[in-house]
C-alpha cells in the first residue's frame, strides 16, 4: 500500500511512514486503519499516546483531512497540548493549528460561542467558577424560604452537576431525582437555577457540553453542519466519559462514523465524577463491525508485576479482555507484606526507603499511593520523625487541609483562650450568622482593652453593643467552650476533639452535603482523631502538630511522592508502595455499601492502576490492626490480596494471614487476627493554665445574655476608666446621649435619651 500525499518530515520507510515505522504491529495497525470506527484498546504502559499522535499525524499527513477537519478530544489541557507538540514533531511545518483539538469543555464552548442564542444565552457569556455556583445556589436557598443548613447549596450543586453529566434537563427528571433534594423540589430548584443563569448571560461548565446536545436534537441543520466538517473524529480516555459526552460524541459521528476512541475498560475508575465505563463496553453495539485492536505490549513494567496485575483484574467480569507482556526479563516478585499496626506499616515502608535511598535510587522515584487521604497522616508523621523528604501530590498535607485546622482551631483555642488567630477562624465555622460586622465589633474592642478575642467577645455578648440574635449566639459559643475546657480534665484529647465535631455541627454540617468530597473531609477528622489516641495531653499533641507543620516548610530536592491512588492515573514511579490493603479500607467500606457489585469491580480497577504504576517493584502493604473511633480493630487482608497470583507474588510470613488465608477459603467475615487486639494504655490528662490566664467565668443559660457565675467580667480588663462615674452625661455612636446609672468595672448601665436603658463596655462611650 503506498500512502499519498506525505508531508516533508513524515517520509516513508519502504511503503511505511516514518512515525507509524518506529511502533509496534498493533500500534501501526492502528494508526493505517484509518474507515470506519476503531476501537483501541491499550492497556496500562502500551504506548497508547504514541499510536493516537500518530493516527492524528497520519490522517493530515496524507491529505485526508485538513487539520480544521479533524475533531480530537482529550480530558486534560496538558495531554492536549502534549498531543499538539508530538504532531508538530512528526510533521513540522505540515501542519499549522488543530482548532478542534482540546477537552471536552474547551470544544463545548467553542461550539456554544457559535450558538449560544439557540439556548437563551448570547455569545459573550460567562462561564461561572466552583464559588459564583455555590454563592448563586445560596441565593436561590434563601430566596425560596429554604433552610440552607438541612439542604446545603454544596449538595444542590452536586445534584445539578451529576444530572448535567448524565444530560438530563430539568424536565427530565423523575420522581426519584427530583426527591433527592428538599423533598421534592429538586426539578423547581434545578430550573430556578437554570433560568438564573440564563438571566446572567452566563452558564457552568456543565452546560457547555448540555447546552450543545440539547442544540443538536432540537437544531437537526446544526448537527448536520459539525457531521459534515468533522471527518475524523478521535477520543483519548474513552473509559472516563460521562453520559452527556458520550451522547454528543455519538451523535457528531453517526454521519460517517470515522470515531476512533481510545482508552482501557480495566482503568476505568472515575465513575464518582459520573464516567461510566459501559460507554467503551457496549462501543461495538453502538458501532457495529468496528475493528477492535488490543495494545498489549506493554513498556513500562516487569514481567512480575504485569501478571500480578492481570491476574487481579481477571477476576472482573464486566470487561472486554486483554492480557499484558513485555520483552523485559527478570525483576523482583511483587511482595506483599503483613504488619501489626499502621504505625508499623509505616515505619516498615520509611525503612525500605531508607534502604533503597542507600541503594542509589532517586526519591522522586518512590511512591506511596493510598485509597483515602486519611491515609496520609501516618506516613508523614512517621518521614518527619527520621527526616525522610516527601510531598503530596493532588492534595494537601494533611495538617493543611481545611477541616483539619478548623477542628485544630477549636483545640487551640480550648488550650489557649488568648489564641486569636484560631479564634477568628472558628467563630463562625459552621456558619452561625455572625458576619464581618460582628468580628470588627470584636477586633475594635479588642484593640482598645488589649484583650484576646474570645474574651472580647465574651464582653460584647453581655452588653446591647451587638444585636441580640449576635450576642446569643456567642454566648452559646462561649459556653460550649467552657464546657469542654472542663471537660478536658476529664476526658483523653481524641474524646474531646469528637465532642467539639459534635456539639458544633461541623460532623453534621459535612454529613448534610452527602458528596464524595464531604466524605473524605469526615475520614480526614476520624483519622485526626485516631492520631491524638497517642498523646498524654491536647498540649503534647498541639505542640507536636506545630513540629510537624514547621518542618514541612523546610527541606527541598528530591521528595518521595504520597499521592492517591486516583491521583496516580497516568504515572510512573520505578518503587511503589501501596498500604493498607484491608477489607473495609481497600476496597473501600463505603464503596462497597453505595455501589455493590458495581462497586467492587471499580475498586479492583483501581488495584490494577495502583499496581501497574510501577515499574520495577512493587510492595503491598495489609495490617492486622486499625485503631477505629478509638478502638482497635482486628483486620483481615483484602479480598485483592488472595486474588494475585501465587506465582507472581512473594510473601512475608510474619503475621499469620495475607494471600494465603483467602486461598485456603477464608471470607471476609471471618476474624483471623482477633488475639491480636490490644487494650489502649491507660493515660492521664493534665492541663495548661491558658483559661486560668483568660476566660475564667462560667454561664447559665439565661435566654439573651451571658452571666457570670464565678466572677467579675472586669478581669479580663486591663483597668476600668476613671474618668467615668455613675451620674456622668457621656456619648455612644450607636446609641446617642445618655446618663450613667451603674457602673461595674468597665461595664456600665447608661439611661440614653432616645434608646432607653443600655449596658456598654467604657471603651465605645466618650465624655461629653
Amino acid at each position: 500500500m503506498t500512502l499519498p500525499g506525505t508531508a516533508p518530515n513524515s517520509a516513508p520507510v519502504g511503503e511505511i511512514p516514518l512515525y507509524a515505522a518506529r511502533l509496534n504491529a498493533p500500534q501501526r495497525e492502528a494508526v493505517l486503519t484509518t474507515e470506519g470506527p476503531v476501537l483501541m484498546l491499550a492497556g496500562a504502559g502500551t504506548g497508547k499516546t504514541a499510536a493516537l499522535t500518530a493516527r492524528l499525524a497520519h490522517l493530515v499527513a496524507t491529505r485526508r483531512a485538513w487539520p480544521s477537519e479533524i475533531l480530537c478530544v482529550t480530558f486534560t489541557n496538558r495531554a492536549a497540548g502534549e498531543m499538539r507538540e508530538r504532531v508538530a514533531h512528526h510533521l513540522g511545518e505540515a501542519v499549522e493549528g488543530m482548532p478542534w483539538l482540546g477537552t471536552f469543555h474547551s470544544i463545548g464552548a467553542k461550539m456554544l460561542r457559535r450558538h449560544a442564542e439557540l439556548v437563551g444565552l448570547q455569545s459573550n457569556y460567562t462561564i461561572i467558577d466552583t464559588d459564583d455556583q455555590l454563592r448563586l445556589l445560596k441565593q436561590l436557598i434563601v430566596e425560596n424560604d429554604l433552610d440552607e443548613k438541612r439542604w446545603p447549596a454544596r449538595q444542590l450543586a452536586g445534584l445539578i452537576d451529576r444530572w448535567k453529566n448524565r444530560g438530563l434537563n430539568p424536565e427530565d427528571l423523575d420522581a426519584v431525582e427530583n426527591e433527592a433534594y428538599a423533598n421534592g423540589r429538586g426539578q423547581q430548584f434545578y430550573r430556578l437555577y437554570q433560568d438564573r443563569l440564563k438571566a446572567l448571560n452566563a452558564c457552568d461548565f456543565g452546560d457547555l457540553l448540555l447546552h450543545m446536545l440539547n442544540v443538536f436534537r432540537r437544531e437537526r441543520e446544526v448537527l448536520a453542519h459539525y457531521q459534515q466538517r468533522f471527518k475524523y473524529i478521535l477520543v483519548d480516555e474513552y473509559q472516563d466519559t460521562n453520559q452527556v459526552q458520550y451522547l454528543w460524541l455519538r451523535l457528531l459521528a453517526q454521519e460517517r462514523k470515522n470515531i476512533c476512541v481510545v482508552g482501557d475498560d480495566d482503568q476505568s475508575i472515575y465513575s464518582w465524577r459520573g464516567a461510566e465505563v459501559a460507554n467503551i463496553l457496549r462501543f461495538e453495539k453502538d458501532f457495529p463491525g468496528a475493528h477492535v485492536i488490543r495494545l498489549e505490549q506493554n513498556y513500562r513494567s516487569t514481567p512480575h508485576i504485569l501478571g500480578a496485575a492481570s491476574g487481579l483484574i481477571d477476576a472482573n467480569s464486566q470487561r472486554l479482555g486483554k492480557t499484558l507482556w513485555t520483552e523485559v526479563n527478570g525483576g523482583d516478585k511483587v511482595r506483599v507484606i503483613g504488619v501489626w499496626d499502621a504505625p508499623e506499616e509505616a515505619r516498615r515502608v520509611g525503612e525500605d526507603i531508607e534502604r533503597l535511598e542507600r541503594e542509589g535510587a532517586p526519591l522522586e522515584q518512590i511512591a506511596i499511593l493510598v485509597r483515602a487521604q486519611y491515609q496520609t497522616r501516618e506516613f508523614e508523621d512517621r518521614f518527619i520523625q527520621i527526616g525522610l523528604n516527601y510531598r503530596i501530590v493532588g492534595g494537601f498535607r494533611f495538617y493543611e487541609r481545611a477541616e483539619i485546622r478548623d477542628a485544630l482551631a477549636y483545640l487551640r483555642v480550648i488550650a489557649q483562650p488568648q489564641d486569636d488567630l484560631a479564634f477568628e477562624r472558628i467563630y463562625n465555622q459552621p456558619k452561625r450568622g455572625l458576619g464581618a460586622k460582628t468580628l470588627e465589633k470584636m477586633h475594635q474592642h479588642a484593640r482598645r482593652t488589649g484583650m484576646p478575642l474570645a474574651a472580647s467577645s465574651l464582653q460584647l455578648a453581655d452588653s446591647d453593643e451587638l444585636p441580640a440574635r449576635a450576642a446569643n449566639t456567642i454566648g452559646g459559643l462561649m459556653r460550649q467552650f467552657l464546657g469542654w475546657r472542663e471537660q478536658a480534665d476529664k476526658v483523653t484529647p481524641a474524646e474531646l476533639l469528637r465532642t467539639v465535631l459534635d456539639e458544633t455541627g461541623y460532623n453534621a454540617m459535612l454529613e448534610a452535603e452527602k458528596t464524595a468530597e464531604a466524605s473524605g473531609r469526615l475520614e480526614n477528622l476520624s483519622e485526626l482523631a485516631r492520631a491524638m489516641e497517642e498523646y498524654e495531653t491536647l498540649g503534647d499533641f498541639l505542640e507536636h502538630v506545630s513540629l510537624v507543620m514547621d518542618n514541612d516548610r523546610a527541606n527541598e530536592g528530591e521528595k518521595v511522592t504520597i499521592m492517591t491512588m486516583h491521583a496516580a492515573k497516568g504515572l510512573e514511579f520505578d518503587n511503589v508502595f501501596l498500604p493498607g490493603w484491608e477489607e473495609g479500607v481497600f476496597p473501600s467500606q463505603r464503596a462497597l455499601d453505595e455501589g455493590g457489585l458495581a462497586s467492587l469491580e471499580e475498586e479492583r480497577r483501581l488495584a490494577y492502576v495502583a499496581i501497574t504504576r510501577a515499574r520495577r517493584r512493587c510492595t503491598i502493604l495489609h495490617a492486622a490492626n486499625r485503631r477505629i473511633y478509638g478502638q482497635w480493630t482486628s483486620s483481615i487482608p483484602s479480598r485483592f490480596v488472595g486474588e494475585l497470583p501465587a506465582d507472581h507474588v512473594e510473601e512475608e510470613t510474619t503475621l499469620t494471614g495475607g494471600a494465603s488465608l483467602w486461598r485456603a477459603g477464608m471470607t471476609e467475615h471471618e476474624d483471623p487476627f482477633a488475639h491480636l487486639a490490644r487494650e489502649r494504655p491507660a493515660r492521664t490528662a493534665t492541663r495548661g493554665p491558658g483559661w486560668q490566664r483568660a476566660l475564667t467565668t462560667g454561664y447559665d443559660a439565661t435566654p439573651k445574655r451571658v452571666r457570670e457565675t464565678t466572677r467579675s467580667a472586669a478581669s479580663f480588663a486591663a483597668n476600668p476608666r476613671t474618668d467615668i462615674a455613675v451620674g456622668q452625661r457621656v456619648f455612644h455612636d450607636k446609641f446617642g446621649y445618655g446618663v450613667v446609672t451603674d457602673q461595674e468595672g468597665n461595664r456600665l448601665e447608661i439611661e440614653f435619651e432616645q434608646a432607653g436603658v443600655k449596658r456598654v463596655i467604657d471603651s465605645f462611650v466618650t465624655v461629653a
